[in-house]
């Protein structure tokens, strides 16, 4: 069966934006985690993910991967749906929580994945 996951983040990600709220991301950082070295210390991360600060940004069945500016340089952020842990507005605290799963894919089979999501505005 496929997971509920994917689907369940792109309608909070689209509830918070028709609410002029801003969607965050929480996750665990692991080594199927993309995101520049030095975010990568900590074992979990909290990101915003609204239009304004990501450019590409598509929720898939696998990873959520988005092109987003981290001090001053522009860096592509691929996180394993299985690792989301949370979606929420920073305005309310109001959004969904969820459970790590297992990873299904590794990087290299990421890549690889078609059936998307993207999330257009």
């Amino acid at each position: 069966m496929i997971s509920q996951k994917s689907y369940l983040i792109k309608a909070i990600y689209e509830w918070c934006q028709d609410n002029q709220w801003t969607p965050y991301l929480a996750a665990n950082v692991d080594q199927n985690t993309i995101l520049p070295n030095e975010l990568k210390q900590n074992k979990q991360i909290v990101l915003n993910i609204s239009f304004s600060a990501t450019k590409d940004l598509e929720v898939k069945r696998d990873y959520i991967s988005f092109k987003t500016n981290f001090s001053g340089t522009t860096h592509e952020v691929i996180i394993p749906t299985a690792n989301v842990l949370a979606i929420f507005a920073k305005e309310n605290g109001q959004g969904m929580q969820f459970e790590q799963e297992e990873h299904v894919n590794t990087n290299k089979e990421v890549k690889k994945t078609t059936s998307s999501l993207k999330i257009v505005k």
